[in-house]
Formats: C-alpha cells, structure tokens, sequence
C-alpha cells in the first residue's frame, strides 16, 4: 500500500505541477496556478499519515516506510527548487518572460551552485532521519524496527556521495574555455 502511495503522491506531485502552470499560464490565472502549487505539500502531508496510520494499525515497519520517509525528505529539500526551475522555464515558453538564468557553469560560482543543491540533500536526509526516528519511537519495539534503522544510514549515505560531489567542483573547478569569462553576467546569461 506505501509504494503505491509514494507512486500516487509522484504522480500527483506532477500532474499538480502542470495544472498549476498550465492555469497559471495558459488561462492567464496566476492566483488559481499559485493555489495548484502551493497544493504539493499535502501530497507529502497525506503520505506522512497514511505511513504512520499502517504503523499504528499494526503492519511490520519494512522497506517502503523507510522508501516513505526518503520521499518525503526528499520533496522537502529539492521540491522548493524544482518547481521554481520549472516555473521560470514556464513562464518562458508561455507567459513570454525571458529566459531564465541557469546555473553558473565555471569555477567557484558553479561551486557554490552545487553546494547549495547539496544543502537540498542534506535538508533531505535530516527530514527523513526525524521521521524515521520518530517512527521507531513510535512503534518502540527495537526488534521491529532494524529496516527503518537502517534507512537512516541510506539517507546519510546518499548525503555524503552527494557532498562528495559538490565538493569537488571546489576543489577542481572547471576553468572556462580560453576567451570566456568564468562567469558571464547576468543579463548575457539569461539570453543564452
């Protein structure tokens, strides 16, 4: 029933996502395509009690409540931020506004980029390491709960790799091509 649930949650995360774009956009209703968006939590809201309602009615903590809580974790450190990428790349191609800037590609601008999308994972794995936590203290019985424990470590795991990552573009910082600057301005970025 949870891996369903985190597929439908997927799924209407999506589907919400182009709804409130479309309405905001196409339909020329930015206030209706602001309330799609801002909808997107709940998904995770009604994922977060559906989990702890198959806890509480007895069901063995395994796997997909584990998979819950990365999910949730997950939209929480990284959705803010798809669903603004994907705003301006909307606003672009049907509300005519002009291309939005992406991320620095050289040198110590790209750096910082990727340590903030890191800071997204982080979020993440400190998200699902709360809700797994607690909902090993809520089924309190240690002999039950070695699946939930262990994706705490898979949450810190999938951190550190990605830590790992943006740490390298700091420590070896792609040089821009000869005649380039590392970063371009503003302006000129956005026409690109």
């Amino acid at each position: 029933m949870i891996v369903a649930l985190i597929a439908a949650c997927e799924i209407g995360f999506w589907v919400l996502l182009a709804a409130g774009l479309a309405t905001r956009y196409l339909l020329k209703m930015p206030r209706t395509g602001l309330a799609l968006l801002l909808c997107e939590p709940l998904l995770e809201v009604v994922l977060l009690v559906a989990t702890a309602l198959d806890l509480k009615s007895g069901a063995e903590p395994n796997w997909t409540h584990g998979l819950a809580a990365l999910y949730i974790g997950y939209t929480i450190g990284h959705g803010h931020r798809t669903v603004k990428w994907l705003d301006g790349h909307a606003a672009h191609r049907l509300g005519g506004a002009p291309k939005p800037i992406g991320p620095p590609r050289y040198g110590m601008a790209r750096a910082r980029h990727e340590g903030k999308v890191w800071l997204g994972t982080l979020t993440g794995a400190v998200v699902a390491t709360v809700l797994l936590q607690l909902a090993i203290w809520y089924v309190d019985d240690p002999s039950r709960v070695t699946s939930l424990e262990g994706w705490r470590w898979v949450a810190w795991r999938t951190a550190g790799i990605h830590g790992l990552i943006a740490l390298s573009y700091a420590i070896w910082p792609r040089r821009a091509p000869a005649g380039e600057p590392e970063e371009r301005p503003a302006k000129e970025r956005a026409h690109r």
